[in-house]
């Protein structure tokens, strides 16, 4: 019987820095493809058509003042600043590790800071938006989404590869 693999630990790192014991959560991207519906003569009902990839979003949670990332607020490039999420995940049934990866390139959009209280634990949330997505698993690829370059590769494959070629590039 296979069990679930969870989430025992993290770090997140900005720009190589790790914030080890700085952030108490996050919420990963949520990778998502716009679809719209479509419906043409001779179809008994509608399909879902795959226009693209939607905007990606990360939200850091920070235990307190993050000094680092409130310095990177402002950054004017759309891919300036770079978080990398590493986690390492048990398996439930024989006690294995993975090393889940996920290395992402984009800006801050917003800083709250919450409420500001003495002598309580305060909770500063970042809005990071999202240019640039990679995923692995155990050092393997799984997922690369580089927006600027149109590059959507799944597995390995490259699902616009022909869609660049089709156009001139590459």
């Amino acid at each position: 019987m296979a069990l679930p693999k969870n989430l025992k630990n993290f770090d997140v790192f900005q720009d190589g820095k790790s914030w080890l014991g700085q952030v108490s959560s996050l919420t990963l991207p949520k990778l998502a493809r716009k679809m719209e519906e479509f419906r043409a003569g001779g179809m008994d009902s509608a399909i879902k058509l795959d226009t693209g990839g939607e905007a990606m979003q990360m939200t850091i949670n920070a235990a307190g003042y993050l000094r680092d990332a409130i310095r990177k607020f402002g950054t004017t490039r759309v891919d300036g600043v770079q978080l990398r999420f590493a986690g390492a995940y048990q398996s439930e049934s024989s006690g294995d590790y993975d090393s889940v990866e996920i290395v992402t390139r984009g800006r801050y959009s917003e800083i709250d800071r919450g409420d500001a209280k003495p002598a309580q634990a305060t909770e500063h949330k970042f809005q990071f938006e999202v240019a640039y997505y990679k995923e692995s698993v155990n050092g393997q690829e799984l997922i690369e989404i580089d927006v600027l370059n149109n590059i959507f590769r799944v597995d390995g494959v490259d699902l616009l590869a022909a869609q660049r070629a089709a156009m001139g590039h590459w």
